[in-house]
C-alpha cells in the first residue's frame, strides 16, 4: 500500500518510515505542506500520516483543503499537543484519527492497519442502511420509516459513526468528539450508549448496525 508521511523532523519521519515499510508498504515522505501537496496531486495513497507542526503550516490545514476537494484519504495526526482543544480541531478539520508523541511503533503500525481496512467517508446527509435511515441534518433515527427515540448523545455517537459508515472510528475519536475528552467516566457512559443505540434499534425491527472493533473503536456496517 502507498503510503505519505508527512514529517518535518528527520529522526522521527526515518522511524515512521522504517515502521511501515518493515509492514511491506511503499512510503513516500514530504517535510512541510507544499511537498505533500505536490505528492497528492502525483497520485493516490491509502493512508497519510501527517505531523501537526510543519514549517509552512499545520497539519490541519492539508487535511482541511483534502475534505474540502473531495479527498476521502484517512489521515493519521501526529501531534506533541496535548491540549483536548486542539486534537479536537484536528478531528473537526476531517483526520480520522490522531497519536501522541512519543508514540509505540507497535500502534502506530496497529493504527495505520485499522484506517488502511477503511472505506471512503460517507458525506450524505441520510445514511441508509437496510430498514434503517439516519438522517444526519435532521438529527433522525427511522426504522422503516417509524421513528426510534434517541437522546442527544445517543444521536451524536450515531452521527460520527454514520460520517464514517463502513469504516472503524477510535474510541478517543469518539470520546473527543462528543464528549470532549477521554476520561474514564465518558468512556463507560460511551459503553452504555451504545449498548443502548444497540437495543433501540433492535426493538424496532433493524439490524445490529454498531460493528465493536476491540481494542480500537466501532464502526457503522454499510450493509442492511
Amino acid at each position: 500500500m502507498r503510503v505519505l508521511v508527512v514529517e518535518d523532523h528527520a529522526p522521527t519521519r526515518s522511524l515512521v518510515e522504517s515502521a511501515l515499510k518493515g509492514e511491506g508498504h511503499h512510503v513516500e515522505s514530504a517535510p512541510s505542506l507544499a511537498s505533500a501537496r505536490d505528492k497528492l496531486a502525483g497520485g493516490a495513497f491509502g493512508v497519510i500520516i501527517l505531523d501537526w507542526m510543519l514549517p509552512d503550516g499545520a497539519g490541519p490545514e492539508l487535511c482541511r483543503e483534502m475534505r474540502a476537494s473531495g479527498n476521502p484519504t484517512p489521515v493519521l495526526i501526529l501531534t506533541a499537543k496535548t491540549d483536548v482543544e486542539d486534537r479536537v480541531a484536528g478531528l473537526d478539520a476531517g483526520a480520522d484519527d490522531y497519536l501522541k508523541k512519543p508514540f509505540a511503533v507497535a500502534e502506530l503500525r496497529a493504527r495505520v492497519r485499522a484506517l488502511l481496512r477503511r472505506g471512503p467517508q460517507i458525506e450524505d446527509p441520510v445514511v441508509r442502511i437496510g430498514p434503517v435511515e439516519i438522517r444526519t441534518s435532521a438529527r433522525l433515527v427511522l426504522v422503516d420509516g417509524v421513528e426510534v427515540a434517541v437522546t442527544a448523545k445517543e444521536f451524536e455517537i450515531l452521527e460520527v459513526l454514520a460520517r464514517h459508515a463502513g469504516r472503524a472510528v477510535s474510541r478517543s475519536a469518539i470520546l473527543l468528539t462528543v464528549w470532549g475528552t477521554e476520561d474514564d467516566a465518558v468512556g463507560a457512559s460511551l459503553e452504555v450508549l451504545i449498548a443502548r443505540l444497540r437495543r433501540k434499534i433492535s426493538d424496532a425491527g433493524g439490524p445490529d448496525l454498531i460493528r465493536t472493533h476491540r481494542g480500537f473503536g466501532y464502526a457503522l456496517r454499510v450493509e442492511g
